[in-house]
């Protein structure tokens, strides 16, 4: 699975592209046969009880009390022997996936809106901190640190090729990790409900070579160029007077904390938390139609000017 291919569905869940899911997917593989089995068992006694034959029995003819107890001891016996090693597997592979073998490579923290993901590179210096939105980079073969927290109500970080499900709970910081084996683009939901558009809140982690994430890492810590082209000029005023107010573009004087930061738009595969692919058409259609594509998103859909959405769309084009 190469980076610039589609992202893997979520449906490939049974599957393990690296160290932090693998115990987590036996886990399932265990857990997906003991229910197979319980239902053939069940399947089996019913298919028995349909087709024995039986001697007819007088209307007025009680039973023994305590006939078939001793199956009922049996079964009552193996099951709970059945859940109790069920539980003790699960709880091996928690302290399987607890911590990485190595140091994290890298620490990134997750912060959780209705209805997207912030992304922020942590690093000692803040020149070369890196703030991103729903699409998360890492290094192939290297483990990084996920710190996890949320801005509003509950949500839940789920990256199945690459590690569990951990919630993210307002005013509590959680952690987790997880490691990519292999290049590709690895899609990851929002697995708690958490409100309208909660289906429509996912996002892609994209495994590089370590070449490859330096140069990506190394790029985005840079500034948004100044736009020249008189039309991209007058579409960066406009993006200050009307939307600075919630994006940031380092470089300009948009430094709003309240919507993803649009420094390097134009390096992102998505738009919306991935509802459309980012190109020119649909970054004007998010922006006029926000309310009928994402309905409750908190971004109010602008009705623009034929000269302005020229304009803006002049100026978004210029975010690499």
């Amino acid at each position: 699975m190469k980076a610039e291919t589609e992202a893997a569905p979520l449906n490939y869940f049974l599957h393990s592209y690296g160290p932090a899911s693998l115990p987590t997917m036996h886990l399932g593989w265990v857990f997906t046969a003991v229910v197979m089995i319980v239902l053939l068992i069940i399947a089996l006694l019913l298919a028995g009880a349909l087709f024995r034959k039986r001697t007819p029995a007088a209307a007025q003819a009680i039973g023994r009390e305590n006939e078939g107890m001793r199956w009922i001891y049996i079964g009552t016996g193996l099951s709970t022997a059945a859940l109790f090693a069920l539980a003790v597997y699960m709880l091996i592979t928690l302290n399987q996936v607890a911590q990485p073998a190595q140091p994290p490579a890298l620490t990134v923290t997750v912060t959780a809106y209705d209805w997207w993901w912030k992304i922020e590179y942590d690093d000692d210096d803040p020149a070369r901190r890196v703030v991103t939105a729903n699409e998360i980079h890492i290094p192939v073969g290297r483990p990084v640190l996920v710190k996890l927290q949320s801005a509003d109500v509950i949500h839940a970080f789920w990256a199945p090729l690459l590690a569990g499900k951990t919630q993210m709970i307002p005013g509590l910081l959680n952690r987790q990790w997880l490691q990519a084996d292999a290049e590709g683009i690895y899609r990851g939901q929002c697995v708690q409900y958490c409100g309208l558009q909660h289906a429509h809140m996912g996002f892609e982690i994209v495994a590089q070579r370590p070449e490859a994430f330096r140069a990506w890492q190394d790029a985005q810590r840079k500034a948004a160029a100044p736009a020249s082209e008189p039309n991209a000029a007058a579409g960066q005023k406009f993006f200050i007077e009307q939307c600075a107010g919630c994006h940031s573009v380092r470089g300009t004087d948009a430094a709003g904390k309240h919507a993803p930061d649009l420094t390097h738009l134009n390096s992102r595969r998505m738009l919306a938390a991935g509802l459309l692919t980012n190109t020119p058409e649909h970054r004007i259609e998010w922006t006029t139609r926000v309310q009928d594509l994402k309905p409750g998103a908190r971004m109010p859909a602008f009705a623009l000017t034929p000269g302005e959405t020229a304009a803006l769309s002049a100026f978004l084009s210029t975010l690499d």
